[in-house]
Order: structure tokens, then sequence, then C-alpha cells
């Protein structure tokens, strides 16, 4: 895939922090990710940081009600509520999200929190 293609699946949000829009790109992506870490937010200003969710529907399984994939530096991550069973819980009380990858999320968390706590 070029870039130019590529560039139409993602939503440029802030520098290197892509949040991916195609959901059939995305399913690819994210295959293979698991838990790295968790990150303290609402859903409402998740939103205001990343952009809608890439999966704004829950999942088929219903583990999952929301779901952001992005592109941070050349790895993808995924921001997620897990098992609350419970939209309308994840949309207007869950505190911490989930955060998934293939490697070490730290400096991915530590680049997500920072927009979390300082961009208005």
């Amino acid at each position: 895939m070029n870039n130019i293609t590529v560039k139409e699946h993602l939503h440029l949000k802030n520098n290197n922090m892509r949040t991916l829009r195609s959901k059939d790109f995305a399913s690819n992506q994210i295959c293979g990710t698991s838990l790295k870490g968790y990150t303290k937010a609402t859903y409402k200003r998740l939103v205001e940081v990343l952009g809608p969710p890439t999966f704004s529907e829950a999942s088929l399984d219903d583990k999952t009600q929301v779901e952001w994939v992005v592109k941070f530096k050349n790895d993808y991550f995924t921001i997620y509520d897990w098992k609350t069973y419970d939209r309308e819980y994840t949309l207007n009380e869950l505190m911490i999200f989930h955060v998934g990858g293939k490697i070490d999320a730290f400096d991915f968390i530590v680049k997500l929190e920072s927009k979390i706590t300082c961009q208005k």
C-alpha cells in the first residue's frame, strides 16, 4: 500500500499520533495485539483528543463498546473499554481504558496522557 492510500486510512490528530478511520485497514493492523497498559480518561476526553472511535459499535461478543486504533510512530495501538457490557456506562462513567498493542506501549501511553491532560 503506497503512502497516498495509507493517508486515506488515517486521520491526522497531532504530530506522530494518528487515529485510523478505515475499519478494514484498522482490523488488519491490530490482529495479534494484546493488553499493554491503561490510560485514565473519559470517553468524552478521548474523543476530544483522538476524534471518534475507529470502531464505534459494540464488538460481536459485546466485550468492547468502542475502540480507537492509533498509529504512533511506526506501530499500532488500541484504546478500548473491556467487558463493561454496558454502552451507557462506557460513554458516561468509565474512567480507565485499556491500551493494547504488539509492542511495549510505555512511550505511546506517555504521549497519549500528555495530550489528555494538556490539550484543550
